[in-house]
């Protein structure tokens, strides 16, 4: 009977993990690069604006925009995170990164999401697009709203340097962090 049960673990552990692994083929790895990340990163960016219509006004007043379009966390005490997605500074994409993210503790799950970060200073934006390797920490505050309403760009402007905005999500993973996520420029 120990056989079996074991078994039974070890079978919902690989399938749990199969998912996790199949899920992350629709982030754009071995796709068509830049072509697909952009065609993303605009319908992200268009669900967005339409569940929550006051980041217009965030992303007029911001110096640029990190849009992940897709995002597979999934973990088993042990997790991880990929994406990838593009900077746009004007509307316009001027680099292509990926989003790695390591976790251990209690977790079981997988879940897939999309987030903007909106670098609402120069000085932000300058500073991570200088880092070789920039990573999200307590410095970043989120903005939720579950009704399509939120904070006006006036009132959240003057925060943080850098906003989140994390939606979409979809799975079986409590919460949505993106504390310890490291953001890496790639050529797609």
């Amino acid at each position: 009977m120990t056989d079996f049960r074991m078994s039974r673990r070890v079978f919902a552990a690989g399938a749990l993990a199969s998912t996790g692994v199949l899920a992350a083929c629709g982030n754009g790895v071995g796709s068509r690069g830049s072509v697909t990340i952009d065609a993303r990163v605009q319908a992200t960016l268009e669900e967005m604006y339409r569940r929550y219509p006051n980041t217009q006004q965030l992303a007029g007043r911001s110096a640029g925009m990190l849009v992940m379009p897709l995002v597979t966390e999934a973990g088993i005490g042990f997790g991880g995170a990929y994406g990838r997605g593009a900077l746009l500074v004007n509307n316009a994409t001027v680099d292509y990164y990926s989003l790695v993210k390591g976790s251990g503790g209690l977790q079981i799950g997988a879940q897939q999401f999309a987030h903007v970060l909106f670098f609402t200073t120069q000085d932000s934006l300058t500073d991570f697009r200088r880092a070789p390797g920039w990573a999200a920490g307590a410095d970043v505050e989120y903005v939720f709203s579950d009704k399509g309403e939120g904070a006006t760009a006036d009132t959240i402007s003057t925060l943080s340097p850098v906003l989140a905005v994390v939606f979409a999500r979809a799975g079986l993973r409590v919460g949505a962090t993106l504390e310890g996520t490291k953001y890496t420029r790639i050529i797609p």
